[in-house]
């Protein structure tokens, strides 16, 4: 059987060879492609996401209040706005009860029309000896984001 074998027949399983491991190569080629695929394609879904994110951050308003104390016995509550968009109607509540802020202080103030990145209102405290040092203030607005926002924020004295 081995004196059958010619010069064709050499060429033909050599050709075989090549086929074989042109199509192996192939195979492998198209596995690290598809692997780069994925990868592409989870990295544009964090870019997007990243993109959307940010999109959505410049279209928020972050409202925050803490007390400040000006001079030996006064006191503020000061609310401000560090977000990028502009809070509308911003309101405040005081869920656990207001014995600290001059009542007229927040029925004169509030309801805000606006309060702008970087802008703020103070509230007179009237701190006393008994006046607990932590109060709990729940600021609600709206901004370009959502129609309704809410934040608990607890200010100390």
């Amino acid at each position: 059987m081995l004196d059958s074998v010619d010069v064709g027949d050499l060429i033909a399983g050599l050709a075989l060879l090549l086929s074989a491991y042109a199509t192996w190569q192939t195979v492998s080629f198209n596995k690290k492609q598809r692997s780069l695929v994925d990868s592409q394609e989870r990295l544009n879904n964090l870019l997007l996401e990243k993109e959307n994110d940010g999109v959505l951050k410049e279209k928020k308003a972050d409202l925050g209040a803490s007390f400040i104390k000006l001079g030996s016995s006064k006191y503020r509550l000061k609310v401000w706005n560090k977000g990028v968009s502009t809070a509308r109607n911003v309101r405040i509540e005081f869920p656990e009860g207001n014995n600290v802020i001059i009542p007229s202080e927040v029925s004169d103030k509030f309801p805000m029309e606006s309060l702008e990145r970087h802008q703020f209102v103070e509230l007179i405290a009237a701190v006393h000896m008994q006046t607990k040092r932590k109060h709990v203030v729940r600021l609600i607005w709206e901004d370009d984001a959502k129609s309704h926002n809410e934040k608990l924020v607890y200010p100390t004295l």
